[in-house]
């Protein structure tokens, strides 16, 4: 069992910049990590998320350009480094993880979760 807890929410004007941050309970160095958001009304959907060698996964097109996905293995932590944000990027933000390496992009395949951090950006 893997427990995520998010930090790093918050409120932000447009063009602000918020690092989201997912610590995870125990050391899996082969754990696939990743960002998800859902805003009301909508399903959750992918952001971003990394292997636990490192590879990337490649961004959301909505994100691309503008969020970066980083992990540190020894905090067992994965960072969310979110810039230029827009009003479109207001969600609750999810960290999930995947106890083996994978490139999947699908929230169906995340097994553990955190419990969400609300990121709320104004125009």
């Amino acid at each position: 069992q893997v427990q995520l807890v998010e930090s790093g929410g918050g409120l932000v004007q447009a063009g602000g910049s918020l690092t989201l941050s997912c610590v995870a309970s125990r050391r899996t160095f082969s754990t696939t990590m990743g960002w998800f958001r859902q805003a009301p009304g909508r399903e959750r959907e992918f952001v971003a998320a990394i292997s636990g060698s490192g590879m990337i996964i490649p961004y959301a097109d909505s994100v691309k350009g503008r969020f970066t996905i980083s992990r540190d293995n020894a905090k067992i932590t994965v960072y969310l480094q979110m810039n230029s944000l827009i009003p479109e990027d207001t969600a609750v933000y999810y960290c999930g993880a995947i106890p083996f390496n994978s490139d999947s992009r699908r929230a169906n395949d995340y097994v553990y979760w955190g419990q969400g951090t609300q990121v709320t950006v104004s125009s």
